[in-house]
């Protein structure tokens, strides 16, 4: 089973059928970034349209057992997410109404503050906010994951708190393998493990060690130490693939309407664009080589094809349901 837990690429039937080559069971998609409620009602729209011309391939996911049929119908399950809570709006009366849309992933922030969370990029954290306590526990209700992945580290620390389901990082990696503004501390992660979160591992460059020359060793080594710190049951991918995105889909997600000045991201202009992805990964068709490395540093089987998708599955099992 291969679960990846966040992918925003530039969808065409040429990356559907990747991920039918490469044997890719369910895809977390980002259908906002800086959208508003209609403008991501649109991006669902655009899905339905896929889901009609290529049933043979994809289809809309709502809960684990999807997954169950994407394997029994050789098909990916596709399932929605948010990296920002701006289609929320400020109505929390629609967290309820985009799962049933089923959106199941929601970030509380991404990169700057918002009405719920701080981003990871803003040089305070005073944590969530008095309407971000309400919408977690929302989100718990309905059974929409609280997704942390662009948060700051105060925020995250409080979402693992307040939040009465295990919270998700669907695509980041740890602080002491790199240190970039996006990837997490150690207490977070030793927080999102002994709450029963998961980790989604990226292999988005600039969160790797050495870019797009980062090795399948030391990224597998790095998962490795990532293991031993959070516990394997807590650890799955979140690729963050960007396939065949122009460098404007950057500044869309960098930028959006909040600002008339280019963001660069974490201060370089070198970030400004989509970087060349490492060689043993540049598309869904590669999974194999990271079940080959993890192998290669020393998992056996069981814990490999946890990795790979079977602690995604026990997540989306356990926490795409509605409660109460």
């Amino acid at each position: 089973m291969r679960i990846d837990a966040l992918q925003y690429c530039r969808w065409s039937e040429s990356v559907f059928r990747q991920m039918r080559e490469g044997g890719v069971d369910a895809v977390h998609v980002t259908i906002a970034y800086h959208e508003n409620f209609r403008e991501m009602v649109a991006r669902i729209e655009e899905w339905n349209r896929h889901f009609e011309r290529f049933p043979e391939l994809i289809f809309q996911g709502f809960s684990a057992q999807c997954i169950n049929k994407a394997r029994e119908t050789n098909r990916t399950a596709i399932f929605f997410g948010f990296q920002n809570p701006s289609p929320i709006e400020d109505d929390i009366g629609l967290v309820e109404i985009v799962h049933r849309l089923g959106v199941r992933f929601m970030q509380l922030s991404y990169n700057n503050q918002s009405l719920l969370a701080t981003g990871c990029y803003e040089a305070e954290d005073p944590g969530i906010t008095r309407m971000g306590r309400q919408v977690i526990k929302e989100m718990n209700r309905v059974g929409l994951v609280v997704d942390m992945s662009h948060s700051a580290e105060r925020s995250t620390l409080e979402a693992i708190e307040i939040s009465e389901r295990p919270i998700a990082i669907t695509h980041a990696n740890p602080a002491f393998w790199e240190p970039a503004l996006r990837n997490k501390s150690d207490a977070v992660l030793r927080a999102l493990g002994e709450s029963g979160g998961m980790l989604g591992f990226s292999l988005y460059p600039h969160h790797l060690k050495d870019k797009g020359e980062c090795t399948l060793e030391g990224f597998c080594q790095m998962v490795a130490q990532t293991a031993d710190l959070m516990g394997v049951d807590h650890i799955g991918i979140g690729s963050d693939l960007c396939q065949d995105q122009p460098d404007s889909v950057v500044e869309w997600m960098r930028v959006g309407r909040w600002t008339k000045e280019i963001d660069y991201g974490e201060g370089s202009k070198s970030n400004a664009g989509f970087p060349p992805q490492p060689a043993w990964f540049e598309d869904n068709r590669h999974f194999s080589n990271i079940e080959a490395g993890l192998r290669q540093v020393g998992f056996d089987a069981v814990d490999t094809a946890k990795i790979i998708g079977g602690n995604w599955y026990r997540f989306f099992e356990q926490e795409f349901t509605p409660r109460g």
